[in-house]
């Protein structure tokens, strides 16, 4: 497998990147026979000059309008090396895509007109780089033919830009004089331009490092699990190496560890997974795992956190401002996040200025506070390290992370964090007690009578001498999760951590009892799987939503079908009623009498008594 060398070709509209990436792909012979004469007669039909970039544009517009419109990505490959070449749009409407393009790429190309120089677009799609991470950049003065092959308005473009670049922190690779629609130090040397004897742009890309090392730290961010009755497949694209049979892994953010059972890929064959290629796994174990969770080698984990420096450009007409709220994108992790604006980038001067708000091609450096976790890693090049701005399901924007804030609490298993057992063990606590370990986890729709059974289930344990304990979510809200918000993500990460203490709780000997509406299933799967002491069991609160209407003791329902309570559960928000419940109280057929003592009874019979037989007992 030969190495691979991913290059954004960037710079200001007509300065001849498209026509440059196409005088590559021709000399280098990557074109098949023929191609440049079918040009030749579809530019005669139409009656246009002859236009070489007119090999790489995919779309009709681009032809009408001899401009590019989107990122195009396609491949060079020589006997050294393959090139992953990537076509980025220079208008400024257009500079959303070309982030899209660059996010791949290890090293630029920029272009610079020989008659124009430096312009403020320059500027700009360098400030993205830098954003983006990517260093080093190889500069291409093109159009040299009408500066007649000036060597001094060569040396002085490339001086300048030599000067920005170390400015802002950017690599210069090398300065190449060009002339692209001619194939000028391209791919061989140009005799129009003797002076110059250094590499052509081909051999100078041919010397610097490849894009992708497989040395790096092995990441496998979820995008999807497929289900296959028992079988669970987690699929995605890997980074790094190592991943194989027998890989041991951590799943963030909840830091359950798994060992890879086998690598699912077609056709199959069992060599450890490269790095970029989608596989499936299946690990050894049934744990909770969702898409936008992040599997990695325990050793060298990923930092798991809710808050975060990022440098961000944003690319909106409409602006972004301290405070707003958007949902931001790192990996596979969708969450809502909080903006905070600690300065912004003078495109002009590049000097750090105060902010309030950011406007259409701002670069500021930020904070994002998001209201549920997210794996991130300031490693440059790491997928974990982008991050993707989104509002209203539109990317309005992006950037890297800069920083783990200090103070944050992260969740995560690595080589200098070791989880250590307790010196009483689960079993001995529920001898003493009498009764078993667990969680009870009541859900149903908000008014079905969850948290008025938790409470009176609570009460007559305690009076038969049963160590139980109620959560709900109002209790919770009060301390523990009172920094999150009621948007989606923030629900869903109230219900995470009340299973996170519930756990807790059983781990402890004693029956905790949580009362939330906890509407998805997929929140409730990773409850259970939290519970790692004792028994989990699901019981079903079930109203129907008239009834839980006509009760509606907090007026909820009624602000909810006022429009004054959004994404609110059973009106504007959908309730996932439990497939396969340990038990179901209908609170609308039965007292609240008759629903205690069925609960009641259903709880002992459950929990009661600790036999030697209990594995829950073993120490």
């Amino acid at each position: 497998m030969t190495e691979v060398l991913a290059a954004v070709f960037i710079g200001h509209v007509d300065h001849g990147k498209s026509t440059l990436i196409a005088r590559l792909m021709l000399d280098a012979g990557a074109f098949p026979e023929g191609r440049l004469k079918e040009l030749e007669e579809a530019s005669k039909r139409r009656g246009v000059p002859v236009e070489i970039s007119f090999l790489l544009d995919a779309f009709q517009v681009e032809r009408d309008q001899a401009v590019t419109i989107d990122s195009t990505r396609v491949w060079l490959r020589t006997p050294a090396r393959t090139y992953a070449i990537i076509d980025a749009p220079g208008h400024k409407e257009f500079v959303r895509h070309m982030v899209g393009g660059a996010s791949e790429a290890s090293v630029a190309v920029l272009l610079i007109d020989a008659l124009e120089g430096i312009s403020e677009q320059t500027r700009r799609h360098l400030l993205l780089l830098w954003t983006l991470n990517i260093s080093q950049v190889v500069v291409v003065i093109n159009k040299m033919d009408l500066a007649d092959f000036s060597s001094s308005r060569f040396e002085s473009i490339a001086s300048d830009a030599k000067d920005l670049l170390a400015s802002m922190g950017l690599t210069c690779c090398g300065t190449v004089p060009a002339v692209a629609r001619d194939g000028d130090n391209i791919v061989r040397a140009s005799a129009r331009m003797p002076w110059y004897e250094g590499p052509s742009l081909l051999e100078l890309l041919a010397g610097l490092p490849p894009s992708l090392p497989t040395s790096g730290p092995l990441r496998f961010p979820i995008q999807d699990v497929y289900r296959r009755g028992s079988l669970r497949t987690l699929v995605g694209n890997v980074e790094g190496s190592g991943l194989k049979s027998g890989t041991n892994l951590v799943v963030l953010p909840a830091g359950n560890a798994a060992v890879v059972q086998r690598v699912v890929r077609f056709p199959e064959n069992t060599a450890p997974a490269r790095d970029g290629e989608a596989i499936g796994i299946v690990l050894d174990r049934p744990l909770f795992a969702e898409a936008g969770d992040v599997a990695c080698a325990p050793e060298q984990s990923p930092h798991v956190t809710s808050q975060f420096g990022a440098t961000i450009f944003w690319l909106s007409t409409h602006p972004l401002s301290a405070g707003d709220r958007l949902c931001v994108r790192v990996g596979t992790r969708d969450a809502i996040a909080t903006l905070a604006i600690e300065r912004k980038i003078n495109v002009e001067t590049l000097a750090f200025e105060s902010a309030d708000s950011l406007r259409d091609g701002d670069i500021a450096q930020v904070r994002l506070i998001a209201e549920a976790p997210i794996v991130v890693e300031r490693t440059t090049g790491s997928v974990l390290s982008r991050v993707g701005l989104y509002r209203n399901g539109i990317l309005c924007g992006g950037g890297t992370v800069t920083g783990v804030s200090d103070g944050v609490q992260e969740r995560l298993k690595s080589s200098n964090v070791e989880l250590e057992s307790h010196l009483v063990s689960v079993g001995a606590r529920q001898r003493r007690q009498g009764h078993r370990s667990g969680v009870v986890w009541l859900t149903g729709l908000p008014s079905a009578g969850k948290s008025t059974l938790g409470r009176r289930l609570e009460a007559k344990l305690y009076a038969l001498g049963w160590n139980a304990y109620f959560l709900d979510g109002d209790t919770l809200r009060t301390g523990l999760n009172g920094d999150l918000g009621f948007s989606a993500e923030a629900r869903r990460e109230n219900v995470r951590r009340a299973g996170e203490v519930a756990a807790l709780f059983a781990d402890g000997g004693f029956l905790s009892i949580a009362a939330l509406v906890s509407p998805n299933q997929t929140d409730r799967a990773r409850a259970r799987a939290a519970c790692k002491a004792g028994d989990f069991i699901e019981v079903y609160i079930r109203a129907p939503l008239k009834t839980c209407e006509e009760r509606d003791p907090k007026g909820l329902y009624k602000r909810a079908r006022a429009g004054e309570i959004p994404d609110f559960t059973g009106i504007s928000a959908p309730y996932e009623p439990p497939d396969r419940p340990e038990l179901v109280v209908d609170t609308a057929e039965r007292s609240i009498d008759e629903c205690v003592e069925q609960l009641l009874a259903f709880v002992r019979s459950h929990y009661a008594g600790v036999t030697q037989s209990s594995p829950a007992q073993n120490e």
